[in-house]
């Protein structure tokens, strides 16, 4: 079902124009990482997800998107799994932590709703780096952000940051909050260097 999704979109988005995808090397070869990327729209979900193929994301979505039988069906078998924003527990991690031991690619959009400005960062994906002992990969999408936008062929990029590991020799909570303001940094810096492509 993911991959005949994800095709299926490639195809449908390469009409109104291709994404053009920055420094994909730098992804980890092998091992489980977090995609940590910049969020302005849902447009930018599925062009993430169609950059990386043939590797599957695991999305990390709000319970909401869940709630009705139709689009949950969806949502799971896009490989989306739920995450209360609102009031995140220990079960919070479990999901992307059994994930990231099996080596899988997980999704998060760290700025928690879809905006163009700079909004503080919410803590998920360095505290499931932290316990999961995975790196973050930042990365940066400036293009159209909804279908209005998709008519006039705005052209949609995609640049990925160098992989972000924890902090070693310290305590988990200073490795947290310097791995929280690397990623920060990062995200904005590949922003602006998005831009400038």
């Amino acid at each position: 079902m993911y991959y005949f999704a994800a095709y299926a979109l490639k195809v449908i988005l390469s009409l109104f124009g291709r994404v053009k995808v920055f420094q994909k090397e730098k992804l980890p070869e092998s091992g489980g990482y977090i995609i940590a990327c910049t969020h302005t729209g849902w447009v930018d979900i599925l062009w993430l997800g169609v950059s990386l193929l043939p590797t599957k994301i695991h999305y990390m979505a709000k319970k909401e998107l869940f709630q009705s039988g139709p689009l949950r069906w969806l949502m799971k078998n896009l490989n989306a799994f739920p995450v209360d924003r609102d009031n995140p527990g220990p079960s919070t991690i479990k999901v992307p932590r059994k994930l990231l031991k099996e080596e899988k690619v997980i999704g998060i959009f760290p700025s928690g709703t879809r905006t163009t400005n700079q909004v503080p960062l919410k803590r998920g994906a360095v505290t499931i780096a932290a316990y999961s002992k995975a790196p973050i990969v930042p990365a940066a999408y400036i293009g159209p952000n909804n279908f209005k936008e998709l008519l006039k062929f705005k052209k949609p990029k995609i640049i990925f940051g160098d992989p972000i590991y924890l902090p070693e020799n310290t305590s988990r909570k200073e490795a947290m909050d310097e791995m929280m303001k690397v990623m920060n940094e990062e995200l904005y810096a590949l922003q602006s260097a998005i831009e400038e492509k």
